[in-house]
């Protein structure tokens, strides 16, 4: 927001109760002024205070109706004439009965037919990125060193380095991986936009269209990193990872259609109201502090860009977050979201012991499914008597896939009723109050959304922090100092080799890589063009 007049900064100083010139010094930092100030309001008047916390009721099973398991042999069956509805309304030239075995008056796909008519809907997706983070917490020294202190002595000398690349960039243009040499690799955002090409080859040459107009990747950046970002997509262009794929293809990824995010201020600390702004960061008189509103706001930052996908024809959005390697554009639940006309599909991966801190799918108290945070919403001993039971739970991989006509028709309800919550911050800055929406509480807003249960080293390849981007790695595996532990709760080592076993198949796959000798290098068109089947 910018370009306020002075009568404007008035009205919004007295609506926040500060002065026109902390309003003026707010603007000129990224704030949306217009939504701290209607978020303020709506607090003070109590709109918020029929916001209830997630409680649990239950925890849903694996029903092959709503929460499907994608992670062993498939067979999806449904009703021919159903499917070819369903099919034909995305306005295709696709005939569903060369793909799917015809059984009568069924059909039924198996995991091939799901990824090859999953291919075939490319032309209607969009993929899109939540790329607004920094690197600045990502990489932090003290945060990575309590992560474990004795796998961040072993990692300190890479650390080091990395944490000198990241230092004030975007996460998402920052290493997304280290070299068995210890070099850093690509960054997040380029091998996102190789693996998005190579689905572009995969289709030109299933289907021999030559088409252009595909794939539309779209990002939420932040005032912050927007510029950043844009210039480092540019630079992309002559990347070994993208530049002989565009060419190719004809498609230029690194066009990114994008929403910026733009800050909140904070707020006082406490539920009593009326809540005030928060104007003494770091214990100074009339500083305020900027404060990202979650990723549930991409819903109110990328409408636009979403009004302009459906005007296009895009039929579909998938959405996740940048510094998950394991996201990337699936055919297969693409399909069967598709097959089977839900207005949305969520991933989220079988828990595994390590998996604490997140969202699980539960059933609230509303008897809809949701996200409900471990901790917050259930606590960690519930889960683990679930899981004794022979429960298994499933946990957030913050991936999903909208039916744009849905979501474009529902966006300014899910803008008004997403959860807005309140938390408590007490840290360096001072004790304050931080608002945020979160993304995947959109799926107690919708009506019959489809769950999947999916592989955690497939699909949810996190790095939250910089020691796991090395463990990821693989660095130091064969290091007999590597912490490891009898209780598969605190065995680091056997996580690291885990998620290194992950990264290596996405890279020899999704991202056509293949390593010479201790580097990974990017695999020339014509080795891709052998092994896209």
């Amino acid at each position: 927001m910018s370009g306020l007049n002075g009568q404007a900064r008035v009205e919004i100083a007295e609506t926040l109760g500060v002065s026109p010139e902390l309003v003026r010094q707010m603007e000129e930092e990224g704030i949306d002024l217009l939504r701290t100030a209607e978020i303020l309001t709506k607090y003070n008047r109590g709109d918020y205070d029929h916001t209830e916390p997630v409680l649990v009721r239950g925890l849903p099973e694996v029903d092959g109706e709503q929460v499907l398991d994608l992670t062993g042999a498939l067979a999806l069956r449904l009703a021919l004439a159903e499917a070819k509805r369903n099919i034909g309304r995305l306005g295709l030239d696709v005939d569903i009965t060369t793909i799917g075995r015809v059984e009568g008056e069924e059909i039924i796909f198996d995991r091939p037919a799901l990824a090859r008519l999953g291919v075939e809907l490319y032309p209607v997706t969009a993929y899109g990125v939540l790329n607004g983070g920094s690197a600045s917490s990502y990489a932090d020294y003290k945060k990575n060193q309590d992560f474990n202190a004795d796998l961040f002595a072993l990692y300190e000398p890479e650390f080091k380095v990395m944490a000198e690349i990241c230092k004030g960039k975007a996460k998402g243009i920052t290493p997304a991986f280290l070299h068995p040499n210890g070099q850093p690799g690509p960054s997040f955002m380029e091998l996102k936009m190789r693996a998005l090409l190579l689905e572009t080859l995969r289709y030109q040459k299933w289907t021999g269209r030559k088409t252009t107009a595909f794939p539309l990747l779209f990002q939420m950046t932040s005032v912050y990193n927007n510029t950043q970002i844009q210039e480092a997509l540019q630079g992309y262009k002559e990347s070994p990872l993208l530049k002989e794929l565009i060419a190719a293809t004809g498609v230029d990824v690194t066009e990114a259609k994008t929403g910026i995010q733009p800050m909140l201020a904070a707020f006082s600390p406490g539920t009593e109201k009326p809540k005030t702004l928060f104007t003494r960061a770091f214990g100074r008189e009339n500083r305020f502090l900027p404060m990202p509103g979650g990723h549930g706001q991409n819903f109110l930052v990328l409408r636009d860009v979403y009004k302009e996908l459906q005007a296009k024809g895009i039929k579909y959005v998938s959405l996740g977050n940048v510094d998950n390697l394991g996201y990337t554009l699936d055919p297969v639940p693409l399909a069967i979201t598709a097959l089977l006309n839900r207005p949305g599909s969520f991933e989220f991966c079988f828990k595994t012991v390590v998996d604490v801190k997140g969202g699980i799918l539960v059933i609230d108290q509303h008897d809809r499914l949701n996200c409900a945070d471990i901790g917050p919403a259930i606590s960690k001993e519930e889960v683990l008597r679930a899981e004794k039971t022979g429960k298994k739970i499933l946990f957030n991989c913050a991936i999903g896939l909208f039916s744009l006509d849905y979501l474009v028709s529902n966006l300014d309800r899910i803008i008004d009723q997403l959860p807005m919550r309140f938390s408590d911050q007490n840290k360096d800055a001072g004790h304050y109050s931080q608002a945020e929406q979160v993304t995947w509480e959109v799926i107690a807003l919708m009506e019959n959304p489809l769950i999947f249960g999916v592989d955690k080293y497939h699909r949810f390849l996190a790095a939250k922090i910089l020691v796991e981007t090395l463990m990821t790695s693989g660095i130091a595996l064969d290091d007999p100092r590597f912490p490891a532990d009898a209780d598969p709760e605190k065995d680091l080592k056997a996580v690291a080799v885990n998620l290194h076993k992950g990264l290596t198949r996405k890279l020899e796959t999704v991202y056509g890589m293949e390593l010479a000798g201790d580097v990974w290098r990017p695999k020339t068109l014509a080795e891709l063009e052998r092994t896209l089947g």
